[in-house]
């Protein structure tokens, strides 16, 4: 049986864009998503519950413009991505392209961060 402290201690060094990265090939793996399933209460009066179950969780990062450095661009797409060079570029190149799908908050706000400090537009839907 596997060591399950030692898996736990190695998945504790991961990046959230490293760990955004594993879940997606989990998920393509076994055939499963890492969503978990929103189970939608019914408040009288909406209440705290209400805001909580309205929270979004999953964002898509979408390239809106690349701006004027999109070799910079390129290599952000490609760290966040692991993309070769030609699609790197592609998704680059064409505004709208969702850069994450469904990523998490924190691996949405990175890959953002890390895109806009190249100098693209991006925008979290």
């Amino acid at each position: 049986m596997a060591d399950i402290k030692k898996i736990k201690d190695e998945l504790s060094k991961l990046t959230v864009l490293e760990a955004a990265e594993l879940v997606t090939m989990l998920e393509e793996e076994w055939g499963v998503s890492a969503a978990a399933p929103v189970a939608v209460a019914a408040v009288a009066g909406g209440g705290e519950a209400a805001e909580a179950a309205d929270e979004k969780t999953e964002f898509d990062v979408i390239l809106k413009d690349a701006g004027p450095k999109k070799i910079e661009v390129i290599k952000a797409i490609r760290a966040i991505t692991s993309l070769g060079l030609k699609d790197a570029k592609e998704m680059a190149e064409a505004a709208g392209s969702k850069i994450l799908e469904a990523a998490g908050k924190e691996a949405a706000e990175e890959a953002k961060k890390q895109l806009e400090e190249a100098g693209a537009v991006i925008e979290l839907a």
